[in-house]
């Protein structure tokens, strides 16, 4: 994973870039499976476009009207070495390593889930910062334990975060659907909506978000992610430090002051806040 792939070199994902967005589109007919080469080229995207200055947020989605992800290739999982006994890694493995990239890059991750979404590909979607779904057509589905295995690319220590520990023990042990609508209510979903609105408001978003200053979105994706890995008081204190970085950054002052310059702090402003936001943005 050392040589740079240009975007039109990847096989199975059609990568487009706007205006500071990477549209990703995975393209592995018949349905989405995730086979070693769609994850190798998730991974190989994945860490590229961390070091990548000009995205600022990744959006994963699929074409195919019934599938994001199925899930792993199980076919492939029966191939892999069962010799002697199974070993306790000292250091994660390369499943887990792609997840946690685009988990920790310093851009938004977002995931439109547009059908079934399972196994490997969950847990890829849960990694990601943000999942919005379509009533009647997302389906979320943890698979493995029927399989006699378990969701080993992350799931059992992602989704009790989302969801909490009863609902995640209902999905992975029960590998029951779960539709749109629950998912959105347990927490997996950001929001499940109707199928026609669900490519124009992530899109919307991905620009929206793009149009921010980049390192105040870098910066405060890490502090909302220290909230699952650092104790409360650590916390707080790495959130003070993470906004002294960000004041001292040329993009502050300006974006403050255009805040209020355009009404920021006045009765009218203030009502509209989501829209000033916008404006602030540019976008």
């Amino acid at each position: 994973m050392t040589n740079h792939l240009a975007d039109e070199d990847f096989e199975l994902l059609q990568i487009e870039r706007t205006n500071g967005v990477a549209f990703v589109t995975i393209e592995a007919p018949p349905i989405n499976v995730m086979t070693p080469s769609l994850f190798r080229e998730l991974a190989k995207f994945g860490a590229q476009v961390a070091e990548d200055d000009s995205v600022r947020v990744v959006v994963l989605r699929s074409n195919d009207p019934d599938f994001f992800i199925a899930h792993f290739d199980v076919s492939a999982i029966l191939s892999f070495p069962t010799d002697g006994p199974a070993q306790r890694p000292s250091e994660i493995g390369g499943f887990h390593l792609m997840c946690e990239t685009y988990r920790k890059m310093p851009k938004a991750t977002i995931v439109e889930i547009g059908g079934r979404v399972g196994g490997g590909g969950s847990e890829l979607s849960m990694s990601c910062d943000m999942r919005f779904g379509a009533i009647g057509k997302t389906v979320v589905n943890q698979m493995e334990v029927p399989l006699g295995i378990l969701p080993g690319g992350t799931g059992t220590q992602r989704l009790p975060r989302l969801v909490g520990r009863g609902r995640a023990m209902e999905i992975i042990l029960g590998g029951v659907d779960i539709d749109a609508k629950t998912a959105e209510e347990w927490g997996y979903l950001n929001r499940a909506l109707p199928p026609e609105e669900l490519r124009p408001f992530v899109t919307d978003l991905a620009f929206r978000i793009a149009a921010f200053p980049p390192q105040a979105v870098a910066l405060a994706k890490e502090a909302v992610n220290n909230a699952d890995t650092l104790p409360l008081r650590d916390g707080l204190l790495e959130e003070q430090y993470l906004f002294q970085k960000l004041l001292r950054t040329d993009e502050a002052e300006p974006a403050m002051r255009n805040f209020l310059e355009i009404g920021g702090q006045t009765r009218e402003g203030e009502i509209r806040m989501g829209q000033l936001a916008r404006e602030i943005g540019g976008s």
